[in-house]
Parts: C-alpha cells; sequence; structure tokens
C-alpha cells in the first residue's frame, strides 16, 4: 500500500481517549462486576461476551480477552476506537443506576486487549480451517468486506478484496475522526486481516481494471461491500459551488 506522509494534519491531534497503561487497564477490568445476564452484552450490536473479556484482562489473560473479543467481531479493535459506545455498552452498564460510579470503560478496556493483539501478531489467535477449495471476492475494502474476508479465510476459504483506492480500510481509513481513530490504526487491522491469508489488491477497480463478469467467472461467490457512497447534504443554496468544501 502506499506510504503515508507523515506531515498530516491528523497527527496534531492526539487521542481524546488514550489506550490503558497495563496497571490502569487491570484496575478498571477488577471494577467489573461480571453481572449475570450482563446488559452491555445485550446493548452490543456485535454481541461480544463484554464480561468475560474483561475478565480475562484483570488476570492478566490478554490473548484470551483478545480472542473473545475478535471470535464476535473480527474488528473488534476499530470500533472499540470510533463506536458510540456511551449509547450502547457502556450507556447499559448497571453502574449507570448507582449515579455516583461511573460506568465500565468498556471500550478503552477492548482497546487494550486488541491492540497488544495487533502488535503481537492476532492471527495466532485463531486455528484456521484447511482450504475448503472455494473463492470469494470481496469488492471494497472497507469494514464489511474485511470481516467477510477474514472470517471466510479462517474457515479456508480463499479470499480476494479488490479496492480501487491505494489504502484499505474504507471509512475507518478515510472518515473517522482523527481525535478517534489515525488512520495507521485502520491499516494495522487492514494488516491484521491480511495476516489471515486474505489477499488484499489495492488500486484495482471493479468495472475499469476488472469485470464483474470476471468476478462471476472466476469466484465461487461475491461479497459486495462498495461502500455507503456520498456523505449527506445540507440542503443549502450554493454548496455545490466552486471551492466550497
Amino acid at each position: 500500500m502506499t506510504p503515508l506522509p507523515d506531515d498530516r494534519l491528523e497527527r496534531r491531534l492526539p487521542d481524546a481517549k488514550p489506550v490503558y497503561l497495563p496497571g490502569e487497564a487491570v484496575a478498571e477490568a477488577h471494577r467489573c462486576l461480571y453481572c449475570h445476564d450482563a446488559p452491555c452484552v445485550a446493548a452490543c450490536p456485535t454481541g461480544i461476551d463484554i464480561p468475560t473479556f474483561i475478565r480475562k484482562i484483570g488476570t492478566g489473560n490478554l490473548r484470551g480477552s483478545a480472542k473473545a473479543i475478535l471470535s464476535a467481531n473480527l474488528l473488534g479493535y476499530s470500533c472499540a476506537r470510533v463506536c458510540p459506545v456511551e449509547v450502547l455498552c457502556v450507556g447499559a452498564c448497571v453502574y449507570n443506576a448507582w449515579h455516583r460510579t461511573p460506568p465500565i470503560a468498556i471500550g478503552r478496556l477492548q482497546r487494550f486487549a486488541t491492540e497488544r493483539a495487533l502488535e503481537n501478531g492476532a492471527a495466532v489467535l485463531f486455528e484456521k480451517a484447511a482450504p475448503n477449495g472455494r473463492k470469494v471476492a470481496c469488492v471494497g475494502a472497507g469494514p464489511a468486506s474485511l470481516a467477510c474476508a477474514g472470517y471466510l479465510a479462517i474457515e479456508g476459504t480463499a479470499v480476494t478484496v479488490f479496492e480501487k483506492r491505494d489504502l484499505g480500510g474504507g471509512l475507518n481509513a478515510t472518515g473517522v475522526a482523527p481525535y478517534k481513530m489515525h488512520v495507521e490504526g485502520a491499516l494495522a487491522e487492514v494488516e491484521f486481516v491480511r495476516s489471515l491469508g486474505v489477499t488484499i489488491r489495492t488500486g484495482v477497480e471493479v468495472g475499469r481494471d476488472v469485470s464483474p463478469a470476471d468476478l462471476l467467472r472466476d469466484f465461487d461467490a461475491v461479497f459486495l461491500g462498495a461502500g455507503l457512497g456520498s456523505d449527506s447534504a445540507l440542503g443549502l443554496p450554493g454548496e455545490e459551488g466552486a471551492s466550497v468544501m
């Protein structure tokens, strides 16, 4: 992938929620009540077993914690950085009803576990199945395709991702506010998916460099993850004018 310039403006913005130090993570993990039928799990769109991964942090089992997260949500690292936890898992934490006690910082704990895993080679957390002889193409290298490709690769499928841009990561790489995550974080997750055995071809546009007919001929299935398209317009007069951004 194309190297990123070092003088990017986003580098001037530090993390709004810096990664925990090990002692901070353990202390926060020990606050978790390990609720039965935990409301935070019910509030998580990807169904991560939150009490279990937090308990594993508290006992020093970071590999087990990361596996609990990534097994449910392969992009658990970027979700820890950008997910609106205040209205989901953290917002459902039972501590909120106590008023004087802040809820568990689930997002920061999830980042702590997954960031360590990515730094140490998270692919070793998964036992890949034997090749099943099937091939799948994923169009676009954004979060949807990356998650699809990664899970298929773990199950023994040969996956090729086609991305028209020079960088993978999709919205995570180009559309996340930098105080939440710099592009390096998104690219680290792309490399994690690649390490699972996924082939990622950047600078290849479906419809220009490779035809849809080629994909249908050469692959057993095609997953379309081309993204959400343009942002919503404000509807103000002149917003399409020259020099208006």
